[in-house]
């Protein structure tokens, strides 16, 4: 993601963004609420004197629209970001349009930011920078290869021996030139992880093909492969060591300290209601909320009477299993400097 914010004052301005990846469009999805106005350069029907005599023959032209935002929507698969809103500059005032937003397409923003908003933002420019990390998961005859975004594990490819054409992919040797194949062209930072031998026979068969991301990639042990390698990858801070600050890791390091606590009794919080009450006297020292819940006018309210009160935010992604777990507990947490009594 790349951002240039223009005049700020009291929080409200306008911010140019150029979403770069698929990650970025999904912090988009949270970044823009119903309300806010968005402008971006789109095409629309304009209407000319032939026109109105042959309408069947309306061109749609780029123009540059300003939008307030009523619906967003945002899909994985088709790589864009839907907004759809009531046009209030531009060709069509008054007329509802959708902006169909897509990596490498500049779109500015103009709403109230909060602290959470610019730390997203943020975020998103350092994750830019690093390229996307990869994690092949391993064992006998088994593979999965996933593609680390910010909103989660991605499935790459699953190959499993005797999958490709020919019989040679029934060896070993050839399960392991079908796996090459696949991963050769990783530019990014590369994990390998999974049980046994079977990772450290592939690393070295590979370093001797001269597969150059596997020649730079890192190993790791974990007990399974899969989504559940890739989580004992995050937990183990495998991650952290390959990048500071990057959010998965840190989701999975918060949610095991909530569930610790939980399960010690300790300085914990969890549910609007224990949270709110943390806030209030000034215990919670980092607030735990889930994105599903950054559209809710009462929660949100919740986030900046946090801020207010020195408390840090996290918004934990529900694409992701530590957001899986943080819904199931009401989809905010705290942690507390104190344990408050009952």
């Amino acid at each position: 993601m790349k951002a240039e914010f223009g005049e700020i004052k009291n929080g409200f301005g306008e911010c140019r963004l150029f979403p770069e990846s698929i990650d970025d469009l999904w912090h988009l999805q949270h970044l823009i609420a119903p309300g806010d106005l968005v402008f971006a350069t789109t095409f629309r029907s304009v209407e000319t004197a032939t026109d109105k005599i042959r309408p069947e023959k309306a061109e749609k032209r780029p123009v540059r629209l300003g939008i307030r935002a009523g619906k967003i929507d945002f899909s994985e698969h088709g790589v864009r970001l839907r907004i759809t809103g009531i046009i209030e500059h531009g060709v069509d005032a008054g007329a509802y349009h959708t902006l169909n937003v897509e990596t490498g397409h500049e779109i500015s923003v103009i709403r109230t930011w909060r602290q959470v908003d610019l730390e997203r933002v943020d975020r998103a420019i350092k994750a830019s920078v690093y390229g996307v990390i990869h994690v092949l998961t391993i064992e006998e005859g088994e593979v999965e290869l996933f593609r680390l975004r910010q909103y989660g594990p991605e499935s790459v490819i699953t190959l499993t021996a005797g999958s490709g054409k020919g019989g040679e992919t029934d060896s070993r040797t050839g399960f392991f030139e079908q796996v090459i194949a696949h991963i050769r062209e990783i530019s990014g930072p590369l994990i390998i992880a999974g049980p046994g031998f079977i990772k450290d026979d592939f690393v070295k068969y590979a370093k001797n093909r001269n597969c150059a991301p596997v020649g730079r990639a890192v190993v790791v042990e974990t007990r399974r492969i899969g989504r559940g390698a890739v989580q004992d990858v995050i937990g183990a801070g495998t991650l952290e060591k390959m990048i500071d600050d990057l959010q998965l890791s840190r989701e999975v390091r918060l949610m095991d300290e909530v569930l610790l606590r939980i399960s010690k009794d300790g300085a914990v919080a969890y549910g609007t209601g224990e949270v709110a009450n943390a806030i209030l006297y000034g215990a919670a020292e980092q607030v735990l909320i889930v994105d599903s819940l950054l559209r809710d006018r009462p929660t949100m309210q919740l986030v900046e009477k946090a801020e207010q009160m020195q408390a840090k935010v996290v918004v934990l992604s529900t694409s992701f299993e530590p957001g899986e777990r943080l819904l199931a507990l009401g989809g905010i947490a705290a942690l507390l400097r104190y344990r408050l009594g009952t």
